[in-house]
């Protein structure tokens, strides 16, 4: 495809094929996306509609061969454009310089004939894939760049062998040009093209090409193919890890950049999961494999960068429906010129000037101002950890009034940690803890788990725990070297005869902090304090900031009483906050917010927050959330990091913005351009050069996206 118009044909042929109900076809990409109801639909259907349209189908299994054609064809075109160039450059010069040779030939001087010969070479040998274009698209009614071209170029040829034999001014240089100079604008455009869209190609590369597996108490070298879910695989440092899996042996610190975008790297232990792709940087480590192929996240990322790629942006169908008009329209501009000027009585300046309106009004510019950028940003994005699911959230994040934020595992860690310890009489905080994990050892409850954790964090010797008792909804109870202990509820503390004394007052001062604080008993007396809660992700204040300082305005949301929920949001610097929220409710809550006429985004991971992430303008996942989350987002980001819904947000309008910046562009160009050659003040040889470099700048414009910072910047 060389133009816009061309994928508007090849969508309208697609759509008009019985059981298909939508087809997207994107220039940019030179892709196309049918969804269809196979019941319905004869086998070979699509193939058949796009030959008709003179187009043909590149299957998945073919596409390498594709793409060494499509290598081989730009080499072709550079090759084509280099060589047209050497032969018009000369021929421009004669003619402007009115050189004449020292002999004639069937009376006329060599110089014409040379400047005829030369042209008509150019014109039918370099530029025949304008002729065939044109040819092939006139066989079923349609016109594209192609026939603007095709036709500009032989008007130029036709009217200069007609003046020749009439001994009126000659423009045979003015098509040899025109081939030439849109031939190299055609190399550069596709080169340009290519950079766009190498995204996937480097994501593809990421991944490893072989994997060392333990088979049989061997170590074997296999390809990543032949790896199945349950095999054990070594990494060794340096090495990427090849499949998605656990590790059952080894510790190591692992290099996930290209997953979340963090350069730091990260601690792994024991059933610590890891990622294809990524890399061991130190300690050897035994990984099981629990996603191979397809099922791995680098493959879903891959598969979602090319989806939203392909996908239009509502913008976009406002060019593309303009594209499909643009060249029938041009066309008729075009022959109005020529008569208009035929009938002043200057049929020379006519076919000049229509030729101009003919090259300068190909709207390539228009084709390429959405799907280059779109390709760019989500490449970006990527790289980043920021998956951007479709064209469409690009322009919902751009209006963005309020982001609404679930609280656990969003603004929170999602599961309890211990945050304060405070031991009274004679005993030390970590032996409190050492004690208080000695009986939670024996618990399943979260809070237990979170006492367990961090002793072990810490390397505290648990002791043996003897006549354990659990105290349903109050605490548990045991004997530890011959002492009674209580751990748990200041009301079960009450019903032993513990009392709190002096210590209530710091129990109060920790309860303000939206933190569960139980008890710690021997025989009869309190002898410690443990704070545990949910703790509120490093860069999450942070981000609350940046947000309302930018002026989107923040709303959390929790299923949390409203006591806990006021001093979370107090601490973030949220002022807007819904507590005891059921999970059904948080759409109603999103809904709420919209009723009053403001775009809202929700930020949720968990299954409960699928609705409210639907019904958001835009729903941005967690990544490290649920599959069902992650589907239900318009943007996912790997990572769950609050401070990547600010690089979200600040990529989207910066490729929106982009998009923007292209299309007013390209239609200004063409709506400035067009009747300055119908005027006869645009030169067609300017207007070849200036056509080229419209299409050339606006994917330059949108490689600009690439280099970029995601940082916050400000209001």
């Amino acid at each position: 495809m060389h133009c816009s118009s061309c994928a508007i044909r090849n969508e309208q042929e697609l759509k008009k094929i019985e059981g298909v109900k939508e087809a997207v076809v994107n220039f940019g990409t030179h892709s196309a996306t049918v969804t269809y109801d196979e019941t319905h639909m004869q086998e070979g259907a699509i193939e058949k509609a796009v030959a008709k349209n003179g187009y043909k189908v590149i299957s998945e299994e073919g596409m390498a061969d594709h793409d060494h054609e499509t290598m081989m064809e730009m080499s072709q075109t550079k090759h084509y454009a280099t060589w047209s160039l050497a032969l018009a450059i000369p021929i421009v010069l004669m003619a402007m310089l009115k050189v004449t040779l020292p002999w004639e030939l069937v009376g006329f001087n060599a110089s014409t004939w040379l400047q005829a010969i030369v042209s008509a070479f150019v014109i039918l040998f370099f530029g025949w894939e304008f002729h065939r274009g044109m040819f092939m698209q006139a066989r079923h009614g349609h016109a594209n760049m192609d026939t603007l071209v095709s036709i500009g170029i032989l008007a130029a040829l036709g009217y200069s062998i007609w003046a020749m034999f009439s001994g009126n001014e000659l423009y045979f240089e003015t098509g040899a040009l025109i081939t030439a100079l849109i031939l190299l604008g055609r190399y550069f455009e596709a080169r340009s093209r290519g950079q766009a869209s190498q995204a996937i190609e480097k994501l593809l590369e990421l991944g490893a090409k072989t994997a060392r597996v333990i088979r049989n108490g061997q170590e074997i070298n296999i390809p990543i193919e032949q790896v199945i879910v349950g095999d054990t695989l070594l990494v060794k440092p340096g090495e990427k890890i090849p499949v998605d899996g656990m590790i059952t042996e080894g510790a190591a610190s692992v290099d996930e950049s290209m997953l979340t975008g963090e350069s730091m790297p990260v601690e792994k232990k024991l059933k610590d999961s890891v990622f294809a792709a990524t890399i061991n940087i130190n300690g050897a480590i035994r990984v099981e494999a629990t996603k191979v192929g397809q099922d791995t996240v680098l493959a879903q990322i891959i598969n979602m960068v090319a989806e939203a790629q392909t996908k239009k942006a509502p913008i976009q169908k406002l060019a593309d429906s303009i594209s499909g008009i643009f060249v029938p329209i041009v066309l008729g501009i075009a022959v109005l010129t020529f008569f208009v000027w035929y009938l002043v009585g200057n049929s020379t300046a006519g076919i000049i000037n229509a030729v101009a309106v003919l090259v300068i009004a190909c709207p390539c510019a228009l084709g390429l101002a959405t799907p280059t950028a779109i390709m760019v940003g989500t490449g970006l994005g990527a790289r980043k950890g920021i998956l951007i699911k479709n064209g469409e959230s690009f322009e919902r994040a751009k209006r963005i009034d309020v982001v609404v934020f679930d609280k656990t595992g969003t603004l929170t860690e999602g599961k309890p940690r211990v945050t304060n310890v405070q031991a009274t009489n004679s005993y030390s905080e970590d032996e409190i803890l050492a004690l208080a994990a000695s009986l939670e050892a024996l618990s399943e409850h979260p809070l237990a788990q979170a006492i367990v954790r961090m002793a072990d964090e810490k390397q505290l010797l648990r002791k043996k725990v003897s006549d354990f008792q659990n105290i349903e909804g109050k605490g548990i109870r045991g004997v530890i070297d011959g002492r009674h202990m209580f751990l748990g509820s200041f009301r079960l503390m009450k019903e032993w005869g513990i009392l709190l004394g002096k210590q209530k007052a710091v129990v109060d001062a920790l309860e303000s902090e939206a933190k569960t604080v139980i008890g710690l008993g021997q025989n009869a007396t309190f002898i410690g304090i443990i704070a545990i809660a949910d703790t509120v992700k490093p860069d999450a204040h942070d981000t609350i900031e940046k947000l309302n300082h930018s002026g989107i305005e923040t709303v959390m949301i929790t299923g949390d009483n409203q006591r806990t929920a006021e001093a979370i949001a107090k601490n973030l610097g949220i002022n807007k906050f819904f507590a005891e929220v059921l999970p059904h409710e948080k759409a109603e809550k999103v809904k709420l917010l919209q009723q009053e006429g403001k775009k809202v985004a929700f930020v949720g991971d968990g299954i409960n927050d699928a609705p409210a992430l639907t019904q958001a303008d835009l729903g941005i996942a967690m990544g490290t959330g649920t599959d069902i989350a992650i589907e239900s987002g318009n943007i996912v980001l790997v990572k769950g990091s609050p401070s990547k819904v600010v690089e979200a947000l600040h990529l989207a309008k910066l490729t929106f913005r982009t998009i923007q910046q292209n299309l007013f562009w390209a239609f200004f160009y063409n709506i400035a351009a067009i009747p300055l050659a119908a005027l006869g003040l645009l030169n067609p040889m300017i207007a070849a050069g200036a056509m080229a470099f419209s299409s050339v700048s606006v994917v330059g414009n949108s490689l600009r996206i690439k280099n970029r910072s995601l940082a916050y910047h400000g209001k």
